[in-house]
């Protein structure tokens, strides 16, 4: 996987639990495009890069020495705190468990547009889905990992090549076709030919 197409994203997940620490071989990435949050902490404001956020908590990458158990507060919107305590520790990694869960759909949606009207694409959403992946006339069984309106990345067995043009289907959703970007490790990147539409996606994902 070259560093060209070897970008971490900050991810979403509607799960109600904090994140935990990621798995060895998926921290093997050139670091881009991470989100940049603020940490509140004895008094001090401090940066940090968002790695993972979900209803219940955070992933960050800090820059300053924590304990576990220590309560913090972090500011996601201007003006909008929200606490929480550092549940675990991994080097330079942190793990965050809110006191309260957040509205991670509603924050997406805020986040979805600027000031100058301008709609970037929605961040990463993990996911864990079954659905099939069409190369030509063969079809693969592939677990889905995270999507976002521009691509998928999936977890599968079969060697997929890099240029490969795929046709992508989710359960109760339609076909979306697209090309595989990377593949490292059983996982794949795939980008899609058109960009999901944002209030069609987050209808997908917040289904049963």
């Amino acid at each position: 996987m070259s560093l060209e197409t070897a970008f971490e994203e900050t991810t979403f997940s509607f799960s109600s639990a904090a994140p935990q620490p990621a798995e060895r071989r998926r921290q093997a990435r050139h670091l881009t495009i991470l989100r940049v949050g603020t940490l509140l902490v004895d008094g001090r404001r401090e940066l940090c890069l968002i790695r993972n956020i979900s209803a219940g908590g955070l992933m960050a990458h800090v820059y300053s020495t924590f304990r576990e158990g220590q309560p913090v507060s972090v500011e996601l919107k201007t003006n909008q705190q929200t606490s929480g305590r550092v549940t675990w520790i991994n080097g330079s990694n942190i793990g965050i468990t809110f006191d309260e869960t957040i509205d991670v759909e509603e924050m997406l949606a805020n986040q979805s547009v600027t000031d100058n009207g301008w709609r970037p694409r929605l961040p990463r959403v993990e996911v864990d889905r079954m659905a099939t992946l069409r190369i030509g006339a063969r079809n693969f069984w592939v677990s889905t990992l995270d999507i976002s309106q521009g691509g998928v990345k999936i977890q599968t067995d079969e060697p997929f090549e890099p240029g490969e043009d795929v046709v992508l289907v989710l359960e109760k959703f339609r076909p979306i076709a697209g090309v595989v970007r990377w593949h490292q490790e059983g996982l794949a990147g795939i980008s899609f030919n058109q960009v999901i539409p944002f209030r069609e996606l987050m209808d997908w994902l917040r289904a049963d």
